[in-house]
């Protein structure tokens, strides 16, 4: 990149750097002038739409040597909210760090379906495997008279959930540390909510970023990538109230197994919903005696 430090000119260098990235993640490329303009106003603190708007500003040597380490990181494959320390969910502004799965859009449909599955303002919401707090604190957020619930194995995760429960002021939500149901004995809910790991570990993309820097435990089950699916369903009914739901995200071509998965083990209303991809990417379901695929 240029040695001139205007904020212009260092950003016309930082798109060339990473358009010309050669990490395995093509999303670098693809999202250059996004990335880098996010990049430069994290780094100096600024509205990036100001930054657009004044390329004349000049950028000083401490902050250039700052971003220029940034865009490096970025060409190599890290995920941008690592480097900003921050992700936008729902409504939610989240802190996130290499300790969790950085929370993507698709999640967001997990959120949709348990409002509009339960309108009333009283209920019990367990999010499974929280990670940053992504689904617990949305959740708590648009309905305040219900008791959220969340859970991860990782002690690290749940330091990041609950920083980002004090800083929301979403102090309401409970946070306990266990794998899947075991924080939950003896206790149901009117929701329970799961983003797992479902990617098996053979998959090539784990090996390349951005999946090859986020946590493998929040990512992976091991060989069998729907291990912890079934976990989840055949747990779940112990956990439910009568008329509760079971909420599950998972990869784009398991929905047919997982809703055959459900069917087995009792549940009704068994269905699937489609990302803005249009791939199959959660499945809901009602406790009961009879479902269908």
């Amino acid at each position: 990149m240029s040695s001139v430090t205007n904020v212009g000119t260092v950003l016309a260098g930082a798109v060339r750097r990473l358009e010309s990235a050669s990490a395995a993640d093509p999303g670098v490329g693809a999202r250059a002038d996004l990335d880098a303009g996010v990049l430069l106003a994290h780094v100096l603190g600024s509205p990036r739409a100001r930054l657009i708007a004044h390329p004349e500003l000049t950028v000083d040597a401490a902050a250039l040597a700052r971003y220029r380490s940034l865009i490096e990181r970025r060409a190599a494959g890290e995920p941008l909210a690592y480097l900003t320390g921050w992700r936008d969910f729902w409504s939610l502004r989240l802190a996130v760090s290499p300790a969790v799965l950085v929370p993507r859009p698709e999640t967001e449909l997990l959120v949709e379906r348990a409002l509009a599955l339960r309108t009333l303002p009283g209920g019990r919401a367990a999010d499974l495997g929280t990670g940053s707090g992504a689904i617990a604190l949305s959740l708590a957020s648009e309905r305040p008279g219900w008791k959220v619930i969340a859970t991860d194995v990782s002690s690290a995760a749940l330091a990041v959930a609950r920083t980002n429960a004090a800083a929301l002021s979403l102090a309401r939500v409970e946070f306990r540390q266990g794998s899947w149901y075991e924080p939950l004995v003896g206790e149901r809910y009117d929701l329970l909510l799961c983003n797992p790991p479902y990617v098996a570990a053979d998959d090539p993309a784990l090996k390349h970023p951005p999946l090859a820097l986020e946590p493998p435990v929040a990512l992976t089950p091991g060989a069998d990538a729907l291990e912890c699916l079934r976990i989840l369903i055949r747990g779940a009914q112990t956990h439910l109230e009568a008329d509760g739901w079971l909420l599950l995200e998972h990869g784009a071509g398991q929905g047919c197994e997982v809703r055959r998965e459900l069917v087995a083990t009792g549940f009704r209303s068994v269905r699937s919903h489609r990302d803005l991809a249009g791939h199959e990417r959660m499945t809901e379901a009602q406790k009961g005696q009879n479902g269908h695929i």
